[in-house]
């Protein structure tokens, strides 16, 4: 009897879900995500309307997070775990990560002992190619060089 009223709660729940997601026409939720912004001066606001409270201005392949999707805005949240509206115009299809640690090394191997290819400081945003699954990523910089970073020392993975 409890699993059955538990089991038609959670039905009740879903359904209302459904029908506040209906009410936003094309909504769906992309949690886990990422893009980049697609050019530089690109607005970020507090709701989904050009109207709205102006938050921050973003560059060019700053890595962002869509959380979620409605007609022509995407909601998203960035390195500093921030959540604000986009027009989904301004994102690239790019795949960016942003370098948190104050300085990483780009190794030519995914290695701590593999050679240093180059060094990246804080706020660098880099190319993002592809994880391993052994806590490394492939990134590229963007005046070509490319190597792997440790996935602790950037965001947007």
């Amino acid at each position: 009897m409890l699993a059955a009223r538990i089991t038609a709660a959670a039905l009740a729940c879903f359904a209302v879900a459904l029908v506040c997601c209906a009410g936003f026409g094309a909504a769906s939720a992309w949690a886990g995500e990422y893009r980049s912004i697609g050019e530089n001066g690109t607005m970020l606001y507090d709701a989904p309307s050009t109207k709205a409270k102006k938050m921050f201005v973003a560059s060019r392949y700053y890595p962002v997070e869509i959380i979620v999707n409605i007609d022509q805005w995407a909601r998203v949240r960035d390195v500093a775990g921030d959540l604000v509206w986009v027009e989904k115009k301004a994102l690239a299809e790019l795949r960016t990560v942003v370098v948190t640690a104050a300085t990483a090394e780009i190794r030519d191997k995914p290695a701590e002992n593999a050679a240093v290819v180059f060094r990246a400081q804080q706020g660098v945003a880099l190319e993002f190619a592809e994880t391993n699954g052994t806590g490394w990523a492939r990134v590229k910089h963007r005046d070509g060089q490319t190597g792997f970073v440790r996935i602790s020392q950037v965001w947007g993975l």
